[in-house]
């Protein structure tokens, strides 16, 4: 491992109502593991103004640097990629780490092209290797590791959520308070956009890559009036639904529920699947799940091969019947 005490850390912090999501907190404790192994000094970016005082909690940072300013309210690509860049260039930053979700995929390209550098999707593990960062993620669905090094740095990095601890939950913070640095409004004349209103869709619920628990379900179902069995399921455990492409695609589900190659990447604790045949395109989204339990009439489907457990049966008489056993214990 070459040491790389200069290599400063950026955090992008993305938050909700004020409180900073649990992916960027466990990107904040990937930070804090690098700057320990002998990385230099970590800072955060929190854009929300709402959340200036949660991140500023977080004890241990050396600098948080916020935006009280209005255009920061709703998330804006342009606006939030330029602050990021000051952020990244007034701390020296020599990796800069963000969530691998729909904001930090989102940011991340043309941050890291702005810094002209490249960026590492959806990592796993990251290390120091001949003076630069390696970096190493699923592919294939999870049959393989495939390894990258950074040619140069800045390194811009996303990581895939609950792959690392959760820094509120693993690391112990220092008691020193950070040292708070303000960023400018960017200019809105010179946006090529400008955000009116920001709607949530449907109920609140946690968002599918930072939840425990998931329960997923796919052309099984027969109709989305079935799903409700899938719902009652999930909020016996505290955990929320998930689908399949081809049942998001039918309109049975919103596209925000879809996991898979197209849909967003999970690693939650655990994953039910209710009627998935187990396309490999579904699997590269979950395969990373710590345990699979595969609910499925037909004993040869692919989903079975991969899940921890398997339960050959009808999902309309099996689930029902673990939510009830469940809903009693």
């Amino acid at each position: 491992m070459s040491p790389m005490n200069d290599a400063n850390i950026l955090v992008y912090l993305e938050s909700v109502e004020g409180q900073v999501r649990k992916a960027s907190r466990e990107a904040l404790a990937l930070a804090a593991a690098l700057s320990r192994s002998g990385c230099g000094k970590v800072a955060a970016a929190v854009l929300d103004p709402l959340a200036r005082e949660a991140a500023a909690a977080l004890r241990g940072l050396d600098q948080v640097y916020f935006s009280p300013h209005r255009l920061f309210q709703h998330y804006h690509n342009e606006a939030f990629e330029k602050a990021l860049l000051q952020a990244a260039e007034d701390f020296r930053a020599r990796i800069v780490i963000l969530a691998s979700n729909e904001i930090g995929r989102d940011l991340a390209g043309g941050l890291a092209a702005a810094l002209g550098t490249a960026v590492a999707a959806d990592v796993t593990q990251v290390s120091f290797e001949g003076g630069t960062v390696a970096v190493r993620r699923p592919i294939y669905a999870g049959k393989a590791m495939a390894a990258f090094r950074f040619r140069r740095l800045p390194a811009v990095i996303t990581v895939r959520p609950n792959a690392f601890a959760d820094v509120l939950a693993g690391w112990t913070p220092g008691a020193a308070a950070p040292a708070l640095v303000e960023l400018p409004e960017p200019a809105e004349a010179q946006l090529r956009a400008r955000v009116l209103e920001t709607t949530a869709a449907g109920r609140k619920k946690t968002d599918l890559t930072e939840a425990d628990i998931i329960v997923s379900g796919g052309r099984g179902l027969k109709g989305p009036e079935n799903f409700q069995i899938l719902e009652e399921l999930a909020d016996v455990l505290g955990g929320v639904v998930g689908a399949s492409r081809a049942v998001c695609d039918a309109g049975w589900r919103p596209h925000s529920d879809q996991v898979g190659q197209t849909g967003k990447t999970v690693s939650p604790k655990l994953y039910i699947a209710c009627g998935l045949s187990g396309a490999i395109q579904h699997l590269a989204g979950m395969s990373s799940s710590k345990c699979i339990v595969a609910i499925n009439k037909d004993p040869n489907a692919p989903i079975l091969q991969v899940a921890t457990y398997g339960i050959v049966g009808d999902l309309f008489e099996v689930v029902p019947a673990l939510t009830q056993k469940l809903g009693t214990e």
